[in-house]
């Protein structure tokens, strides 16, 4: 029997009102919280408060209320009762970890940062200077520098994620930001968990402390008075991953602070053609839907494929580990589309604006051509998703919910604040100032006139 998951044929049903049903389930604007995340709620609140609703209380009490409020919902959200003191990660503590994980993981952590350094580095824009000399000189400059302080959010709810550390700390690091910091639960897969800290160590963060969702995310944007004179101090700039109440708390202190994005659960869409290997198919798919909640979505125009992934998909998910759990995130989240031909599909993939997508085609590079919107792009059959997640060197911060249409990837460049510089003598204020009275006379800014003119009757 093959798999279960929806399979929707252009021929027969409009696939934009289909697709979009997908993509509403996992909309930060959606209500997607488990049962026993609702019952929690209620628990906590008194109510039960939608999850935007509960997110503002937890920000607006982090903010009004300090160190006593984020303790407090670590202790009813996380079941771990800290205090100013255990809520940082000691530097000794990060030491023991490093000391315990296996060489050959830092080795790996290693090399992974190598590539993600140099792609990032390489992405860096330089300085530039434009002069002018005619009645005047004339010299404008755009000057590019770091952020002064960052704040990554790292989950630790289901699985450890060192590579969420990388994938966050390293652009920043590259962009020559002097100072991350690093949030996540209280957990046995985020806090307390030697792989993590290991991992931070290991790139020199030294600021690392026990706080996740909503709560740590304020934490970041508005600070914490700690123990004695220690404090938390306010970010410039929170990045990461997380559910659905991170994303939320991003949005209420954006403002108060830079963001990323305001991410949803891992997604996407294998664009496929006659030469794709079933195989490889399903396990891409399988791959973000995994993640739980994750959608994945085969895009094709040759018939046969679809049956032949779905059974693919069928043998694959009962050999995995977490198999039970992504079979059911593809058949919440996840189809099978077959489109008229390749024009419609590559639309229909633009349309959708992924967060990954793998062309999985005998000619990549053309059909590549024919999409623009999407997080990040794997070209081939031999491209798996897993390259982009883990090592290549683009970050895996990456828009989702079809934000792929305006919003990039995190990068190093994000990390970096950009100011014009303007510089002009006498000789070229006067050769300006007519053209400035024009536009100012028009606007009824006479100060702004008046601010030129002073300077040209001396």
């Amino acid at each position: 029997m093959s798999f279960p998951i929806e399979v929707i044929s252009t021929a027969d049903v409009d696939a934009r009102s289909a697709l979009q049903r997908l993509r509403t389930k996992l909309s930060p604007d959606g209500t997607m919280v488990s049962a026993a995340g609702r019952a929690k709620t209620v628990a906590v609140f008194g109510e039960p408060l939608s999850p935007a609703a509960a997110v503002e209380r937890i920000c607006r009490d982090v903010k009004g209320k300090g160190l006593e409020a984020a303790l407090r919902y670590t202790q009813q959200l996380d079941d771990r009762s800290l205090d100013g003191r255990t809520l940082r990660v000691s530097e000794a503590e990060l030491a023991e970890a490093h000391a315990s994980v296996p060489v050959d993981f830092l080795e790996t952590v290693r090399r992974i940062r190598a590539n993600v350094e140099e792609f990032q580095r390489a992405c860096l824009p330089e300085d530039v200077s434009l002069l002018r000399e005619s009645a005047g000189r004339v010299q404008l400059r755009q000057r590019y520098v770091p952020m002064d302080r960052v704040g990554l959010c790292v989950p630790g709810g289901a699985a450890a994620y060192p590579s969420t550390v990388l994938m966050t700390a390293v652009p920043a690091m590259a962009a020559g930001v002097p100072e991350v910091v690093v949030v996540c639960p209280p957990t046995d897969f985020g806090g307390y968990n030697p792989i993590l800290l290991a991992t931070c160590h290991e790139l020199g963060i030294r600021e690392v402390y026990r706080i996740g969702g909503a709560q740590g995310v304020a934490a970041l944007a508005y600070g914490l008075d700690l123990a004695e004179d220690r404090r938390l101090r306010p970010v410039d700039k929170i990045v990461g991953p997380g559910n659905l109440f991170v994303a939320l708390a991003k949005r209420h202190v954006f403002g108060q602070v830079d963001i990323d994005s305001i991410a949803g659960p891992s997604e996407v869409i294998v664009l496929a053609d006659a030469s794709a290997d079933p195989g490889y198919v399903a396990a891409d798919l399988i791959s973000q839907a995994e993640h739980s909640p994750g959608s994945g979505i085969l895009i094709t125009w040759h018939a046969p494929l679809i049956e032949a992934v779905r059974e693919e998909l069928t043998r694959q998910l009962a050999g995995l580990s977490r198999g039970e759990l992504a079979g059911v995130s593809l058949q919440e989240y996840g189809a099978l589309l077959l489109a008229r031909d390749e024009s419609e599909a590559c639309e229909l993939t633009d349309w959708i604006a992924t967060e990954h997508l793998h062309i999985s085609t005998a000619d990549p590079e053309h059909t590549l051509g024919r999409v623009k919107n999407a997080g990040a792009i794997f070209l081939g059959h031999h491209t798996p998703v897993a390259l982009g997640d883990y090592l290549a060197g683009p970050s895996h911060v990456l828009p989702t919910g079809g934000t792929a249409r305006f919003a990039n990837g995190l990068c190093s460049v994000d990390f970096l604040k950009r100011s014009s510089i303007i510089e002009y003598d006498r000789a070229a204020l006067a050769v300006a100032a007519d053209d400035i009275a024009t536009m100012t006379e028009v606007e009824g800014l006479s100060g702004h006139r008046a601010s030129v003119e002073i300077r040209l009757q001396s």
